[in-house]
């Protein structure tokens, strides 16, 4: 045991739940949402981002990612602990409680906000979207069979924010990256419902697992074929080159292997399909760093 964890053993004994709550012993989520952004960041400025704002964002991504968790886990305490994965999460077992959960919430949007400050006027009113998207998402299980295309649309919402923040406008090809971003969330966000399907049935939880049902695996290979087909429109819109393309070529390669992995749709091969899920992220960020590398803007 570390002097630092003694010390938060006593004098913050729930320090375990308030990194299982924000999942901060979890970064995929994070992952997922920083790379796209990213994608923007770059994009916007032209291989060369102002780099205050990667911290901002990068900063911004991983607490509003907690903040998500947060809230999610405050929309699904009374249902968390019929399901095998999450019976153990804090509200479902009453370490935390809802007003401790949805303090902090507001805590983690509070920094969050202040980050956005730092940024330009219309970046500050994009912000506004964003929260209202992450703070709706996880109670729209209870109302429809869609709720992962509004986690994409709120894990999406950084890449119009990072084009107003770096260029101050949002053009068409910021929305061909977010339409491709909500494709790919969809995707990854399904194997990871599939996981859960069968307690989602019994409590009556909705998901596009559920929807797409014996369909799942065909659907979730024509989001990810929508998701190479707009970053395909985005590359031809900024006329990149061949890293962006040979990058593409190596991701749709890792969509394949993940559609394989998860063949047998039991739930071990899901999670473990969705964890790795990031990495098709890394992939195109890759292939954009590498275009405006090897093509340098003239000055």
């Amino acid at each position: 045991m570390t002097v630092l964890t003694e010390l938060l053993n006593r004098h913050w004994p729930q320090w375990h739940d308030w990194v299982a709550i924000t999942r901060l012993d979890k970064p995929v989520g994070s992952y997922l949402l920083l790379w796209p952004t990213l994608w923007a960041l770059w994009i916007a400025g032209d291989g060369r981002p102002d780099w205050s704002l990667v911290i901002i964002f990068t900063l911004g991504v991983f607490l509003m990612r907690s903040a998500g968790c947060v809230i999610n886990d405050y929309a699904d305490r009374k249902v968390d602990g019929h399901v095998k994965r999450t019976c153990n999460r804090p509200l479902a077992t009453g370490r935390l409680t809802e007003k401790q959960a949805l303090s902090g919430f507001a805590l983690l949007v509070g920094v969050s906000f202040l980050l956005v400050l730092l940024t330009n006027a219309y970046t500050v009113w994009l912000s506004f979207g964003g929260l209202a998207l992450a703070s709706v998402y996880p109670f729209m299980k209870r109302h429809t069979h869609l709720p992962q295309v509004f986690l994409g649309a709120a894990f999406s919402w950084a890449i119009p924010m990072a084009f107003a923040a770096q260029s101050n406008e949002v053009p068409v090809v910021a929305w061909l990256l977010y339409a491709a971003n909500l494709a790919w969330t969809v995707a990854y966000d399904t194997m990871y419902a599939m996981v859960d399907r069968d307690d989602d049935v019994k409590i009556g939880v909705k998901s596009t697992a559920i929807l797409f049902g014996d369909l799942d695996l065909a659907m979730i290979g024509l989001l990810q074929g929508i998701t190479l087909f707009c970053l395909l429109s985005a590359g031809g819109q900024l006329s990149l080159g061949w890293p962006f393309y040979l990058a593409l070529l190596a991701g749709a390669a890792f969509l394949g292997w993940q559609l394989w992995a998860i063949r047998s749709r039991r739930r071990t091969e899901c999670f473990a399909a969705f964890r790795l899920s990031h990495w098709f992220g890394l992939i195109v960020w890759a292939g954009i760093v590498a275009h405006f590398w090897l093509t340098p803007v003239a000055d």
